[in-house]
């Protein structure tokens, strides 16, 4: 192993700068022996890299060569399979796991234990040597065997090394002037020992000639310690002095550091002593305007509010602990307490006045104004008011239950002062609507000179809970309508409703407007959610939870609120408490004068509902107004159902003829009342719906009344009505009854066809008779050419039937005919015209089918009508303008 060792050296790792340290005979497990070296080598050169070679024989010769090489560093795994026992088989983990079986469990031990050292030497990289032998993993491995086979120890390693090329020059230039060093190895032993003598003689000649200088060097030597000795004492007595100076200056530091500690302590007094002057420090003049501030002028307002905000900011400073156990802090918080109260205490008297006195003054009603329709303006009390509005802002954080009283005196007096004004205000408007005549005034129970409406609510609202007969008897209806004439139908009257009514809201609007905007800004409560505290809880609830209407004022104002936003609707009902009530007794007068005045009411009503949720969704005025129109919208609906409910109670003459009825006149004016009253309303829906209601009860009632005629035939009441309702529907082009005014003409279509099918059987009756005999015989089986065998449809009876109708019957039968259906046609909607013209068409379409009839049965005959197409159209030309 050895010469392989040096062979290996010498071919394959010296040419490439590499020294080997370790080799290990091995060859592949569980295959054919095919031996190979792993030989662990490291390079001469630094930075040095530790390798595993594979080194395999060639197959042409005796030489080796390098397979494949890893580098230690990839190794992560070494298994020697077993260490108890000797197993020639180990692992090696690099990138994949290689498995060998080593020639013997000597050369495997070796090779193991070189490859740690190498580990631990250069790589210090942790690599898992498993079953592995704790003996073989130390730092040096017992001499032997495997030493020699490993290569030896690795400080041995390190001691072999080659010799240089001046080594080598040196050692050949000795050797040829000792020429016979090769010839005789004793003789050139010999000189070398003799010259070595010679240089051993000359050393020691140079030691002894060197004694005198070591000698001198010893003595100065000497000197130098005294010296030492000398310095070392001087710096004893520099210490010393040096001691009581670092006391000294020991106690200058401490003084130093006390005077700064009480600097430090003073500063901070001082920043105290200023943050409290500075924050809780009223000035005279505020004091004065806390306690006497003129409360009326603008100046003294302003000084107050300034006094007020630089008090609460005083009140409100975060004190440091500790500063509320001064003196001074003491009282001077103890002044800021009763400034506060005081101050408090005369807003407080001061906006009481003022409401009290507003609630008092301008009692004077509308009623002595009859002449317009308006609400009093209150801008000026607000502006006059908004000026105290930062007080109330603070007296709301620093007096709560203050500021809640205030709240409440402002709400019981505006009530009363609004009470007065808005029933005054309907009052007049009722007058306007219903008239000034004596008969208006008693019909709706008006009286006094005054204009006042003694009792309205109630006697209004018993107007709403009538029965179905007073309505019928004191309202319009489609029945009515279509009895009436244009001068009946009083449209001044619906028009003025419509503005009055329109005024009534167009008050209130910016009326409640104003007010719910003043009392957000003058008592702050805005749209944020603020927490109140808890007040007395409400005395009684209704049985579903809610909070009674009629509670008592004082438990009203105490109920808990949650926010401001609650807080102003609260408010803002209590002040308009009777807003509602007067415009469903409003409403219950205009729907009682006409009961198609809840389509102005709607449209009117709709639109202020749809401006106030655009302005405010959550606003009194929007949820007032859209309560209210609920009513009207249940009055709306109520009205067309009155208007089915009057058609299907009509009743007909059975003596005169029926012609155009009433409901069918009066849903046309009725629709185009409410297209001029809808045109671009925001409920353009509830009118399609009531639309789509009211001509299915049309269509139905129609059909009623025409199957219970006696005096007019049915298709003519059905042709006349679904003409005018197909005409209507036409030129009014309302889009939700597109398919109605389809049905309307095909139904008139229909019964007009039938009309004058039926009409057209009585001119020639027995040739009608006849010819159907003759269908009637082809429809069982006989050929038509030979119908003219048979005994009573022979040429003979032919010609005996036609003679019967020569050109004077026929056109003394159409007149006959003309002047019966002028007697069904009623004059107003025009269509004997147009029946006669249909009337004349049928005609010609029967003759011309008689004659094919006597073409085909006949053929050959000879056999003619005594009349001709063209006289037929003389004779219905004559007849028609004879009359």
């Amino acid at each position: 192993m050895t010469a392989i060792k040096h062979a290996l050296q010498r071919d394959i790792f010296t040419p490439n700068d590499e020294r080997l340290l370790g080799i290990v005979n091995v060859c592949k497990a569980g295959k054919k022996k095919k031996n190979c070296f792993l030989c662990a080598t490291v390079t001469t050169e630094r930075p040095v890299q530790v390798k595993v070679v594979k080194v395999k024989k060639s197959d042409k010769g005796d030489f080796y060569k390098r397979q494949l090489t890893w580098e230690l560093r990839d190794l992560t795994e070494v298994d020697a399979k077993d260490a108890s026992k000797e197993n020639p088989e180990f692992d090696l983990h690099f990138e994949k796991v290689y498995r060998w079986v080593a020639s013997s469990t000597a050369e495997k031990n070796s090779f193991i234990s070189c490859i740690w050292k190498l580990n631990q030497r250069y790589l210090r990289k942790k690599v898992e040597f498993v079953n592995v032998s704790s003996q073989l993993l130390e730092e040096s491995v017992p001499s032997g065997e495997s030493q020699s086979v490993a290569g030896g120890d690795e400080d041995a390693l390190d001691d072999y090394q080659e010799l240089s090329t001046r080594e080598e020059q040196d050692i050949e230039g000795m050797m040829e002037v000792c020429e016979y060093a090769i010839s005789n190895a004793e003789a050139f032993a010999e000189q070398l020992s003799r010259e070595l003598q010679v240089l051993d003689g000359a050393n020691i000649q140079s030691i002894m000639a060197s004694e005198k200088q070591v000698n001198i060097l010893m003595q100065l030597l000497d000197e130098a310690l005294g010296e030492v000795d000398t310095i070392e004492g001087k710096l004893s007595s520099y210490e010393e002095m040096l001691q009581s100076v670092k006391d000294q200056m020991d106690q200058i530091s401490q003084s130093n550091r006390l005077i700064q500690i009480s600097n430090t302590n003073n500063g901070k007094l001082l920043d105290e002593i200023q943050f409290l002057v500075h924050n809780m420090d009223l000035s005279r003049g505020h004091i004065r305007a806390l306690q006497d501030g003129d409360l009326t002028s603008p100046k003294g307002i302003e000084a107050c509010i300034n006094a007020a905000e630089a008090l609460l900011q005083c009140m409100n400073i975060a004190l440091l602990p500790g500063h509320d156990k001064l003196m001074a802090v003491k009282q001077q918080q103890h002044l800021f307490t009763e400034l506060r109260d005081t101050f408090a205490r005369r807003l407080t008297n001061h906006l009481n006045n003022v409401f009290v006195y507003q609630g008092h003054d301008q009692s004077s009603t509308l009623s002595q104004h009859t002449v317009e329709l308006t609400l009093p303006k209150h801008s000026p009390l607000h502006r006059d008011l908004l000026r105290y509005a930062k007080l109330m802002e603070w007296l709301k954080i620093t007096h709560r239950e203050k500021y809640e009283g205030l709240s409440r005196t402002y709400v019981d007096y505006m009530s009363r002062l609004y009470e007065r004004e808005i029933k005054d205000f309907f009052e007049i408007a009722k007058i306007k609507m219903a008239g000034t005549s004596k008969e208006a005034k008693a019909k709706f129970g008006l009286h006094g000179s005054s204009g006042k409406l003694t009792g309205s609510t109630s006697s209004l609202n018993k107007l709403s809970v009538q029965g179905s007969n007073s309505r019928r008897s004191q309202s319009s209806s489609l029945l009515d309508m279509g009895n009436m004439s244009a001068s009946d139908l009083d449209v001044a009257d619906r028009t003025k409703f419509d503005k009055i009514f329109e005024q009534v809201l167009s008050e209130l609007e910016p009326l409640c407007l104003a007010e719910q905007d003043f009392i957000s800004k003058f008592f702050k409560l805005q749209q944020h959610l603020t927490v109140m505290p808890p007040l007395a809880q409400p005395e009684a609830e209704e049985s579903d939870g809610s909070v009674p209407s009629r509670m008592p004022p004082q438990a009203e104002h105490r109920h808990s609120l949650s926010s401001d936003k609650d807080m102003v609707r609260l408010m803002m009902n209590k002040v308009f408490q009777s807003i509602e009530t007067e415009l469903n007794s409003l409403i219950a007068l205009g729907d009682k004068i006409d009961s198609f005045h809840s389509l102005y009411m709607l449209v009117k009503m709709s639109h202020h509902v749809w401006t106030a949720e655009n302005v405010d969704p959550a606003s009194f005025l929007s949820t007032t107004l859209g309560n209210v129109l609920v009513t009207v919208k249940r009055n709306f609906d109520k009205c067309i159902s009155g208007q089915i409910r009057q058609m299907e109670e009509v009743k007909i003459s059975k003596k005169s003829k029926v012609g155009i009825l009433p409901f069918v006149t009066g849903f046309e004016e009725f629709a185009e009342l409410a297209e001029t009253i809808f045109r671009n309303a925001e409920r353009r829906g509830d009118l399609d719906k009531a639309y789509v209601k009211l001509i299915k009860a049309v269509f139905m009632n129609v059909e009623k009344v025409a199957s219970e005629s006696q005096k007019t035939p049915r298709d003519v009441v059905m042709m006349e009505n679904f003409h005018h309702i197909f005409s209507t529907l036409s030129r009014l082009k309302i889009s939700c009854l597109d398919a109605e005014r389809r049905e309307a003409k095909h139904k008139y279509t229909d019964h007009l066809q039938s009309y004058v099918i039926n009409s057209l059987g009585q001119p020639l009756e027995k040739l009608n008779h006849f010819f159907e005999g003759v269908e009637a015989r082809v429809a069982q089986g006989v050929r038509e050419e030979e119908v003219s065998y048979q005994l009573a449809f022979n040429k003979q009876e032919l010609r005996k039937v036609i003679k019967e109708y020569p050109g004077k019957e026929v056109k003394k039968g159409l007149d006959n005919l003309y002047k019966k259906v002028d007697k069904h046609l009623c004059e107003e909607e025009s269509l004997l015209q147009v029946v006669w013209h249909s009337t004349q068409d049928e005609f010609i379409r029967q003759y011309k089918h008689f004659e094919g009839l006597i073409g085909r049965c006949y053929p050959g005959s000879g056999i003619t009508m005594e009349f001709t197409i063209q006289d037929m159209l003389e004779y219905f030309s004559s007849i028609a303008q004879s009359h």
